[in-house]
């Protein structure tokens, strides 16, 4: 588990707001603190589909919503003149690229063992952090997806020019 602040918040906003930078990832759940707080839960709503759409991979592939879908929403409760007083995202990486994630990184763990690789975005009015976190299905010793996971964080960043350090 890695927190890293990010340096230039509006820039790093834009890239998740309004940009497509982290639509390989899906929504947990958010919180949105603006002239109300605003909570959504991720988690897909069983209530809302038939049994048919339900079991349809392509209607429905995972248990939360995909950040593509929900980004829209959660722009248009920050969008505005002025900052929200807080927010915090939690989001898990697709699971199509935890495991090729896993595959690169010369570990015994296989993708069934992890949960989720989880990024955690946090605001509290002054700074933007992100913190990293790995869950498993069951204990391991190997830390090895912490490790890759905190690594291809740090690349994701670097690699769209958004600036941070560690803290």
């Amino acid at each position: 588990m890695i927190s890293l602040q990010i340096k230039n918040i509006r820039q790093f906003m834009n890239q998740f707001l309004a940009g497509d930078a982290f639509d390989s990832f899906l929504l947990e759940e958010a919180t949105i603190s603006t002239y109300n707080t605003f909570t959504i839960d991720g988690r897909e709503n069983r209530a809302f589909y038939t049994s048919e759409e339900w079991e349809d991979k392509e209607i429905r592939p995972y248990e939360f919503t995909q950040w593509k879908k929900i980004r829209p929403v959660c722009f248009d409760l920050i969008k505005g003149k002025r900052t929200p007083t807080a927010f915090h995202f939690v989001l898990h990486l697709i699971p199509e690229y935890m495991a090729s994630l896993l595959e690169k990184g010369e570990t015994a763990v296989t993708p069934d063992q992890v949960k989720a690789f989880v990024l955690n975005i946090k605001y509290d009015g002054a700074a933007l952090k992100l913190i990293t976190g790995t869950s498993f299905h069951t204990f391991l010793m190997d830390r090895t997806p912490d490790t890759l996971w905190d690594n291809a964080v740090r690349q994701f960043l670097t690699k769209r020019q958004i600036a941070y350090e560690d803290e």
